[in-house]
C-alpha cells in the first residue's frame, strides 16, 4: 500500500511542512477509533499504513488519542499531535502522560508539552549542517537518534535528519517534533529547525520547563 492509498475512514495529514507547502511527515489519523478496538488490531493497521506515526481518535470531544508507529505504541509524539491538534481544532488533547494544550497561530498550530514525556533520543550535534545532509543514512549504532548542526547558531536555526534505528520499515524520519523538543530544551531557547527533505518545525521553551512545538498542516487525504 502506498502512504496515500488508505482505507476509508483514515486521513492523512502533512505536518510541518515547509513554507512553500511541501514536505512535511505523513501523518494517518483514524477518526473513529472505535474501528479498531484492541492495541493488536491497531498495530496491524499501522503497520499496514506504513506511516511513521498513526493516531486512533478514541474521544473527539475531549481529544483521547492513541499513537502508534508500525512496530510499538508511543506515550507521546509531536508530529501526531500537532496534526490531530489542527484536524479536530481542539485546545487539549489527553494521553496517559498528561494533557497535551494546543494552539492555532495564523498558519501554524503549536503544541505545549513537557521532555519528560518523550521517549529516550540521542542528540548528535554535527559540525556543519553540510556535513548531516551528506549522511546516506542511519550512522551506525542502536537506538533513536537525532543528527543535528547549526545553520545559524545567533538566529536559532538548525539543520536536523532523524533515524529511529528501531528495526521496523521507517528508516528515516521526515520530522520529528518529539526530537525538537528535547533540542529545544536541552539549548535552552527557540529553533527554527528544517528537517529531512525540507520540513519545518518551530519550538520554544517556557520558563515552567514545557516547550511549544509548532508546523504547519495540511490535509494529503480525507477519508
Amino acid at each position: 500500500m502506498s502512504d496515500y492509498d488508505v482505507p476509508r475512514g483514515i486521513d492523512v495529514l502533512r505536518v510541518f511542512c515547509g513554507p512553500d507547502g511541501r514536505h512535511g511527515n505523513a501523518l494517518g489519523v483514524v477518526r473513529d477509533g472505535r474501528s479498531h478496538p484492541d492495541e493488536a488490531s491497531r498495530q496491524l493497521l499501522a503497520r499496514r499504513l506504513g506511516f511513521s506515526e498513526t493516531v486512533f481518535v478514541d474521544d473527539p470531544e475531549r481529544g483521547r488519542v492513541d499513537i502508534h508507529t508500525p512496530g510499538l505504541r508511543l506515550p507521546f509524539a509531536g508530529h501526531p499531535l500537532v496534526g490531530t491538534a489542527w484536524l479536530l481544532d481542539l485546545e487539549v488533547l489527553e494521553l496517559a502522560v498528561g494533557d497535551v494544550f494546543a494552539r492555532q497561530d495564523g498558519e501554524f498550530t503549536w503544541i505545549t508539552a513537557r521532555p519528560e514525556w518523550v521517549p529516550p533520543r540521542t542528540l548528535q550535534q554535527y559540525a556543519s549542517a553540510a556535513e548531516v545532509e551528506a549522511l546516506p543514512g542511519p550512522p551506525p549504532g542502536e537506538g533513536w537518534l537525532y543528527a543535528w548542526a547549526w545553520e545559524d547558531e545567533a538566529a536559532g536555526r538548525v539543520r536536523a535528519r532523524a533515524f529511529p534505528r528501531r528495526g521496523d520499515a521507517i528508516v528515516e524520519d521526515e520530522a520529528t517534533g518529539a526530537a525538537a523538543l528535547l533540542l529545544s530544551a536541552r539549548l535552552g531557547r527557540a529553533l527554527n529547525i528544517t528537517q529531512g527533505r525540507g520540513s519545518q518545525i518551530l519550538t520554544a521553551p517556557a520558563p515552567d520547563g514545557t516547550v511549544e512545538v509548532g508546523g504547519r498542516v495540511l490535509m494529503a487525504v480525507r477519508g
